[in-house]
């Protein structure tokens, strides 16, 4: 399971649906490189005002586990790239996480691995007048993923076609079935919530 290479080729690093978006997406260009160069993926990079102002990075192995120690090698390779480049430009607080159980869905692999489980998914384009839906996913089949919605009203669709590329937005529903399964798998957090490796850092 942790065999995993320490340089794995560019190309065979699939690349993520969803992306970020402003100062978050200078912090993902940053450290992308870096963290699979170290054999991990990137799942979400995020700047937000919690504790004055904190960045998360998410991030996992190709197999979708990711431990402590994993969490604090990627704290002390990314901590120095983001102060000497500053794109925060002020005192910050970086968080090193694993995904979560409930995790965020953010790469066509994402989903195949956890077809048939219950997810929420948010278009950034609507499909039919709408764009969140709630339900089952199946196995992505070309640029498509299809959702069974459970739930649905009598005369409405009980399952959609989803186009990839119009995501804006996923992640699984947390369950007991999906825990179960995540625990079999050796993918859910090793510690709480999956914050791992907490660091205070300053701008320069």
């Amino acid at each position: 399971m942790s065999d995993v290479p320490h340089h794995p080729p560019a190309d065979a690093v699939e690349k993520r649906l969803i992306t970020e978006t402003g100062v978050a997406a200078r912090v993902a260009q940053i450290v992308e490189p870096s963290l699979e160069g170290l054999g991990f993926r990137l799942v979400r990079a995020r700047v937000s005002g919690q504790n004055g102002c904190t960045v998360q990075i998410m991030a996992e192995r190709p197999d979708g586990t990711m431990t402590v120690e994993d969490c604090e090698a990627v704290s002390r390779t990314i901590s120095p790239l983001l102060d000497v480049d500053d794109p925060i430009g002020r005192a910050y607080h970086l968080e090193i996480s694993s995904p979560g159980i409930d995790r965020p869905l953010v790469r066509a692999g994402d989903f195949a691995r956890w077809a048939g489980h219950e997810a929420k998914v948010e278009l950034a384009v609507p499909l039919e007048g709408r764009k969140r839906f709630r339900g089952i996913i199946r196995a992505p089949e070309g640029d498509t993923v299809r959702i069974d919605l459970p739930d649905a009203k009598e005369g409405t669709p009980s399952s959609y076609a989803l186009s990839l590329r119009d995501i804006g937005e996923a992640h699984l529903v947390l369950t007991d079935e999906l825990i179960r399964e995540s625990l079999r798998r050796g993918s859910a957090p090793a510690e709480d919530d999956g914050d791992a490796a907490d660091d205070a850092a300053t701008s320069p």
